[in-house]
């Protein structure tokens, strides 16, 4: 089997750095640590949150979409291919690093979607973007860390608390959908979904599109009316899930 070959890192928010490998000419993985956070071959479950949630909000005019990681397009470019011409796709990543990636090394699997007219990429946390997003997004994808137990950014916590959740919730227009990937099931997760007030629907999906591979978890939570941003939380302690 070939080796991997390091071909850059980056250091992340609150410490860890995330590196940049390959193995021959066309795969690629990003890893922290001892973890591959993805993989050029497994993307089946990346692009099923994608297509699941532009599967539950129909056809819209304009629609607008927030996806939170940009990590190696799969979401993106799978959301880009099922939306309308009319679309409008935000993403926000916090880290440079990853983005300059997309542009050079792994430029090759993102085969130009970063210059899709539809698309603007933020240099942000994405946590800033739902706050900002009062009722402007049709669909909000996140692909954040490992899910709502994560491993990179304390900070990702606040996407899945339960003041984070109230904002993505009053970020969304009308019917739209929030839709959460995870490397594996969260039982307290999907109590906190439905105590800030969302219908959740639970799918188990494939790394590999039809072909196995390991398990990954979407949720997909829909938007009902009266949603309000909350007041900000005060500090409070790092707690576990």
């Amino acid at each position: 089997m070939k080796p991997w070959t390091q071909l850059d890192a980056a250091a992340i928010p609150g410490g860890g750095t995330l590196k940049l490998m390959r193995r021959g000419e066309d795969e690629f993985s990003i890893t922290l640590g001892h973890n591959e956070l993805m993989n050029s071959r497994l993307k089946g479950s990346e692009e099923a949150l994608a297509t699941l949630a532009i599967e539950r909000i129909g056809q819209r005019p304009k629609p607008r979409f927030l996806i939170g990681g940009l990590g190696m397009g799969f979401t993106l470019r799978a959301a880009l291919a099922a939306l309308s011409k009319d679309a409008e796709v935000v993403v926000a990543e916090l880290i440079p690093s990853v983005i300059a990636w997309a542009r050079g090394p792994l430029a090759p699997i993102f085969t130009g979607c970063l210059d899709d007219p539809r698309v603007s990429v933020r240099e942000a946390d994405v946590v800033t973007a739902i706050r900002e997003g009062n009722g402007r997004y049709d669909a909000i994808l996140l692909d954040v860390d490992n899910g709502p137990d994560g491993l990179m950014v304390e900070a990702n916590d606040r996407l899945y608390d339960h003041a984070g959740l109230s904002y993505a919730k009053a970020a969304l227009r009308s019917g739209g959908i929030l839709a959460v990937w995870s490397a594996g099931p969260d039982r307290n997760f999907t109590q906190r979904l439905r105590q800030a007030g969302f219908a959740v629907e639970e799918k188990t999906v494939r790394a590999r599109a039809g072909a196995g591979g390991a398990k990954h978890m979407i949720w997909l939570a829909g938007a009902r009316d009266g949603s309000t941003v909350p007041q900000p939380a005060r500090p409070a302690g790092r707690s576990r899930r």
